[in-house]
């Protein structure tokens, strides 16, 4: 978990040569309850810094994804349309949702790593 970053609003980021794999945190998909549906991004779509990115449906509510940096989707997690209940299994595994070519990755200097994050959610209970 430590190759991780995070955002407040629960998405997390994993970059990998200049690719950042996003998906929602243990916490947000433990709040979320059941994932019944992931609409995600089309492949192409250039997505801005907090720019909603997805959409995750569960037995609760539908809830916005925003991006945690900003790039350009190269692919997206086609196994969620199968089984989306993989983000509640593997939120931070196979339960991504989407990649991202980085465009600006200064913007990773502006999210939590893992102990930061770890102590904002200590603050929200």
């Amino acid at each position: 978990m430590s190759d991780l970053k995070y955002t407040e609003q629960h998405e997390w980021v994993r970059v990998n040569d200049g690719v950042a794999e996003i998906g929602i945190s243990d916490y947000a998909a433990e709040q979320l309850g059941d994932v019944v549906y992931v609409e995600l991004p089309d492949v192409g779509r250039t997505v801005e810094q907090s720019g909603e990115i997805a959409v995750v449906e569960s037995v609760k509510a539908a809830s916005e994804i925003y991006a945690p940096v900003s790039g350009e989707v190269v692919e997206v997690n086609g196994a969620l349309d199968d089984d989306p209940a993989t983000v509640n299994a593997e939120p931070t595994g196979k339960g991504w949702m989407v990649r991202l070519k980085l465009s600006n990755e200064d913007e990773l200097a502006t999210l939590m790593d893992a102990d930061a994050y770890k102590t904002y959610l200590e603050g929200l209970e």
